[in-house]
């Protein structure tokens, strides 16, 4: 029996009719400018997120990157949520590539206090202070359980930001998830932002490849920059095409995603000695733990690594960490494959 494997959305495979249209796409050379299956999957990206260019890249990783640097200089921070992607799982590319500072501010949502952002920046004027280029947002925010940041906090913060001349990057890597939980489009949810990255390879189930979009003169920028970083690629219109598939087939579906999530959320925190808190599942995601008096927990980072080894040992792959448990729907796990992740965990810890 296949395994149930709830590690990440980026676990997804490619459909066979993705396959046929990857085959089957026109292609050029993208670092010459010429495929045309990458130019139209950037326009329709672009035109997607309300901004006037877009720029195909390999990973979610480089596109926050180039954004890093397209905003900020060496020795200039950028103001982040302290669970976000940039800060704490790129490897600290944007000191060791772009030499940029990141400061980062703490909340249990993914939000931004919009005074401690003000509070928090810092101008030309003293000598002795990082200068603030840029504030980051990540929607949907991973680390705080795939919690969508409400379009408020945003714009409340956008305000603070423009008023000091900062730029503003959204870090979407499950933008389409925030898109279908809220019913917002994505660009009204991408308008506060001078640029965003758009990933592809998660939820949306291609294999490779996220998009940045921003005004045509900085991603013309970010083009120079993507060689710099290695990422120029040639005959990417078969990875484009991937994408293109899943924007015009696999968005509408991340709702049964969330439903999936919803209901697997509900089922483990009936089981006795799992602690999963239902407010805060509203995508795709699932963070869940022992209960604190739960036999496991008698070492609790320990206990949490062997759970996730036993139930790998029954057919059951989730994130196991030392410190947090999360598993994560998406469009390879079904009905059946739900009903065997609860079954096995139960048998496990009840």
């Amino acid at each position: 029996m296949a395994m149930v494997d709830l590690r990440s959305d980026t676990v997804t495979r490619p459909t066979a009719a993705m396959r046929a249209a990857m085959a089957d796409a026109p292609v050029g050379d993208d670092v010459f400018g010429d495929d045309p299956t990458v130019i139209a999957l950037e326009a329709r990206v672009a035109a997607l997120l309300g901004k006037a260019a877009g720029l195909f890249v390999p990973s979610g990783v480089m596109a926050n990157q180039i954004a890093v640097r397209l905003h900020a200089r060496p020795g200039e921070e950028a103001i982040v949520h302290a669970g976000c992607h940039i800060y704490n799982y790129e490897g600290g590319a944007a000191a060791a590539l772009s030499g940029v500072t990141l400061r980062p501010l703490a909340s249990a949502d993914g939000t931004l206090n919009p005074a401690e952002v003000f509070a928090n920046i810092h101008g030309s004027a003293d000598p002795h202070l990082t200068v603030t280029r840029l504030v980051a947002f990540e929607n949907t925010h991973n680390a705080c359980g795939g919690l969508v940041v409400p379009q408020a906090n945003i714009l409340a913060v956008a305000s603070v930001a423009r008023a000091h001349a900062l730029a503003l990057h959204l870090d979407g890597a499950r933008l389409m998830n925030a898109s279908v939980a809220t019913g917002l489009p994505p660009a009204e949810l991408a308008a506060p932002f001078d640029t965003v990255s758009l990933c592809l390879s998660k939820g949306l189930g291609a294999p490779v490849g996220s998009v940045l979009v921003g005004t045509k003169e900085a991603m013309a920028r970010a083009r120079r920059t993507r060689k710099l970083f290695g990422g120029g690629m040639r005959q990417s219109g078969m990875l484009a095409a991937a994408g293109l598939y899943a924007l015009d087939h696999q968005v509408a579906r991340l709702f049964e995603d969330h439903k999936r999530a919803w209901r697997l959320a509900a089922a483990i925190a009936q089981i006795p000695g799992v602690v999963c808190d239902l407010d805060k599942v509203q995508t795709n995601l699932v963070f869940f733990d022992l209960a604190p008096d739960h036999p496991r927990m008698a070492v609790p980072t320990d206990g949490r690594l062997k759970l996730a080894a036993d139930l790998q040992e029954r057919g059951v792959l989730i994130a196991g960490g030392p410190y947090r448990l999360r598993a994560v729907t998406h469009l390879d796990v079904d009905d059946d494959g739900i009903d065997r992740a609860v079954a096995a965990l139960r048998a496990l810890v009840s």
